[in-house]
């Protein structure tokens, strides 16, 4: 349930609004029914809205107490009585909007400290420009030639360094690093990642390992959301990038030079090796490892905990370690059970 210590509604919302706000309409109940919290199924009371997107939750869906839910046309009838229901094609991205509404704060994220404008306890070098709305925490660091769109946030004990560009509305959490970086606007970057440091380089050979200077930069889009405890190396002669409206979990490694498309998504403990390139809407399951040099297609999908050695096609879903297509895989651990029965068959007779 929605904590009201930490994240107070707006204000409330009258259940014709909802409908509107999640581009559905309301199939039972009274529309002026206003609602201003939102609830699990499963602990939704009298006076919450709570939805159903996965029917794997339909048990708990026709046992709630809420007052309004949100879901699609085919589960209207699991509905329990006397809730009143919006109908929305895609419940999930429709409780979304819902959510950003009531919770604002919850959605253009503050810093920890919670006091807009420039602290006096941060340091902020003379040379360094910032526009107009922007927010800078104590202890924040801001390097010579910096520069920062007006309603941004930098928030305590994060360091910008010198020469880097952030654009507007973005958010930088407290303690994160960042440096030889160009920034786009709406740009959320979680505490304590790590950007624009060292390329892992070195001319390796029998008399030790020469350091090869990394002099390339990193260089995020537009609406791009960057997890917690992120690392991403600035490129060793070209640029490291990250592509527009691309998402990216918590402690996800990108190496030098790799290239992320537009609007992909990287799971938890990804890790993606130099030069390798992802094509626009590319999906990578967690704890997945890629290997260096090589080229994801379009849209293509991998499942977590797969290792990847060669470049996937564009379109193709892959599992496995050495990952492979997802239907050369089943068939594979199909005649390893069957081999495995008739083994353990043999054995008994």
């Amino acid at each position: 349930m929605s904590d009201p210590v930490f994240f107070v509604p707006a204000g409330r919302l009258a259940l014709a609004e909802v409908a509107r706000i999640a581009g559905g309409e309301v199939a039972r109940g009274d529309a002026t029914v206003a609602i201003g919290r939102v609830a699990p199924l499963d602990q939704a009371g009298p006076g919450d809205l709570s939805f159903l997107d996965n029917p794997h939750y339909v048990d708990a869906f026709r046992a709630t107490r809420a007052s309004a839910v949100i879901c699609s046309a085919a589960h209207v009838g699991d509905a329990p009585e006397g809730a009143a229901v919006v109908v929305a094609a895609q419940p999930y991205r429709a409780m979304a909007l819902v959510l950003q509404a009531l919770f604002p704060d919850a959605f253009r994220l503050k810093g920890p400290f919670g006091a807009a404008g420039i602290s006096p306890a941060a340091t902020i070098h003379p040379e360094a420009r910032l526009e107009a709305d922007v927010t800078v925490e104590p202890g924040a660091v801001i390097g010579a030639g910096a520069e920062i769109g007006s309603g941004t946030v930098v928030s305590a004990n994060a360091v910008i360094g010198r020469g880097v560009r952030i654009g507007r509305d973005g958010y930088v959490g407290a303690g994160v690093t960042l440096q030889y970086a160009l920034v786009g606007n709406r740009v959320i970057i979680h505490p304590g990642a790590r950007i624009g440091q060292d390329g892992f380089g070195f001319a390796m050979g029998p008399g030790g390992h020469l350091k090869v200077p990394q002099i390339g930069r990193v260089v995020i889009q537009d609406d791009v959301e960057i997890g917690a405890n992120v690392a991403i190396d600035r490129g060793s002669n070209r640029d490291t990038v990250i592509g527009e409206g691309t998402k990216i979990d918590n402690g996800v490694q990108i190496g030098h030079n790799v290239e992320v498309g537009r609007h992909c998504v990287l799971v938890a403990q990804v890790g993606i090796s130099g030069s390798t390139q992802l094509e626009d809407f590319v999906a990578i399951g967690g704890h997945t490892g890629l290997a260096g040099h090589i080229r994801i297609g379009m849209g293509a999908q991998i499942s977590g905990g797969a290792m990847v050695k060669d470049s996937i096609p564009a379109g193709a879903r892959y599992v496995g370690n050495p990952a492979k297509p997802i239907r050369e895989w089943t068939r594979e651990q199909m005649a390893l059970k069957r081999a495995a029965q008739q083994a353990t068959g043999r054995d008994q007779t």
